[in-house]
């Protein structure tokens, strides 16, 4: 790449030798290190609703207290997805990463330690932070090293580490509470602090991010590097970089004006503005849907059924696993059918599962667990989507702020949605109220995905976001 080009030569020159690389060892060794990474995320995110119930009597904990113990990790989430995206289209994706790891993992080493709440919540709060940073700017750095042939499945099984991470926890949980209690867990969690050591330096930064900044011999050298991998891991020569598609953009937005930082401006600018309400609805809703039935089930187990704590536990695994089959069935079909086929369809589906809940109404756990772990699978179909189609629809500038907005929607759906049942199920109503008010929210995301959801099945990032 020469430096004479200009910045959008320069960019599109590192979009084609990125779309020519084959799939390699060397992209699924990237794909497995920051999985890793995101697998513990997910794990840590999910560990306080099954120590909830042990540490509410252990410490005493009154109803506001529970749910305050609940959503306080939420709200660093929403901040850390936020603030993320700005320093991530700032400073670097896999600085951004490497951070936010290594905060989780000590905030988890520490809250083995806390004997009272008020510690015990700060230390979530900061870790929630973290989480909510990392796992949007994955995302966006695992959309910028792929290519747009079978992009969707590449992405994909990446993201099911996060989900997987959930029914690790739910399993891990449901096993060692009983045995060794729930410090236990948490130091468990504080395992992938090595991993950040292994991020800066073994991963390299996304060169189209690079070439955004106008960092072009920095971009150059990384690509050299990354093409130097992926001819060894092949054990064959590259084929020339063909031109990329040229991007859709119209006469009135020149790619040509594009400013090579990215401000929240440019996610309500021309195109982008549909593009931004509409993710951020599904965003909120697929999560509220999400988290409002998950985060509960143990203490409705528990509570409505009086059964004992390890049989709460394992009972509230099986809507894990089931969201987990949801998002391996998404990976294998996201390519064939799209991203918005994904989103209607799953949410379509959420909203059939919490409707028969709702009609049935749970009088026996059983319903509860099959029912519940349906609905799970259809969402967790449309969440782990979601991560792949969010960076597909904005431009590199501003690609991790869009993942990270997005991200901010997701944690106010994780605050809203257990909040919701608390207030419902905590107000005495009968379970099949939760649910019928869920399926509105989720019914709701159906109606806008199908009505003006965007298609980017197939497409270089480039043609669909310039």
């Amino acid at each position: 790449m020469s430096t004479s080009l200009t910045p959008d030569a320069a960019q599109q020159d590192i979009a084609a030798r990125l779309e020519r690389l084959p799939m390699s060892r060397w992209q699924v060794m990237v794909r497995l290190a920051i999985g890793v990474v995101t697998f513990f995320e997910a794990f840590d995110q999910l560990l306080i609703a099954y120590t909830l119930p042990v540490i509410t009597k252990e410490w005493d904990i009154s109803a506001a207290g529970t749910t305050l113990t609940l959503t306080i990790g939420s709200i660093g989430m929403l901040l850390g997805a936020y603030v993320s995206g700005w320093a991530a289209d700032r400073v670097g994706r896999v600085k951004v990463i490497s951070v936010c790891v290594a905060l989780t993992a000590a905030c988890s080493l520490l809250m083995a330690g806390c004997t009272s709440l008020l510690p015990f919540l700060v230390l979530r709060f900061v870790q929630g932070f973290a989480i909510g940073g990392e796992v949007p700017t994955a995302a966006a750095y695992i959309s910028e090293i792929s290519r747009a042939h079978r992009r969707g499945r590449f992405v994909l099984f990446y993201e099911i580490v996060f989900p997987a991470g959930l029914a690790a926890g739910a399993l891990l949980a449901a096993w060692v509470i009983p045995h060794w209690g729930w410090r236990a867990l948490y130091l468990f969690a504080a395992v992938p602090g090595l991993a950040a050591v292994l991020l800066q330096r073994r991963i390299p930064e996304s060169p189209r991010w690079l070439a955004s900044r106008g960092r072009y011999e920095k971009a150059r050298a990384t690509m050299d590097l990354i093409e130097e991998r992926v001819r060894r891991a092949s054990g064959a020569e590259l084929p020339e970089p063909s031109a990329p598609p040229a991007p859709s953009v119209p006469e009135t937005e020149p790619s040509a004006q594009v400013p090579v930082r990215g401000s929240l401006r440019d996610l309500f600018t021309g195109r982008y503005r549909r593009r931004t309400l509409v993710i951020w609805t599904i965003w909120f809703v697929g999560y509220l849907a999400n988290y409002g039935i998950t985060s509960w089930l143990p203490t409705i187990y528990k509570g409505v059924y009086d059964m004992s704590l390890s049989s709460a536990l394992w009972y509230s695994t099986m809507a894990s696993v089931a969201g987990l089959v949801g998002c391996v069935l998404a990976a294998l079909l996201v390519d064939r059918v799209g991203r918005r086929g994904i989103v209607v369809g799953g949410l379509g589906g959420t909203t059939a599962m919490l409707v028969v809940l709702a009609v049935l109404g749970a009088g026996a756990p059983w319903q509860l667990a099959v029912w519940s772990s349906l609905a799970a699978m259809f969402n967790f179909a449309v969440n782990i989507s979601l991560y792949l189609y969010t960076p597909e629809l904005y431009p590199t500038r501003a690609r991790a702020l869009g993942c990270s907005m997005g991200g901010v929607m997701n944690r106010l759906g994780l605050i809203v949605g257990p909040l919701l049942v608390g207030l419902v199920y905590g107000g005495g109503t009968q379970l099949s109220a939760v649910f019928l008010l869920l399926s509105v929210f989720t019914l709701a995301g159906a109606v806008v995905a199908g009505l003006f959801a965007e298609e980017t099945a197939g497409r270089a990032l480039e043609e669909v976001s310039p």
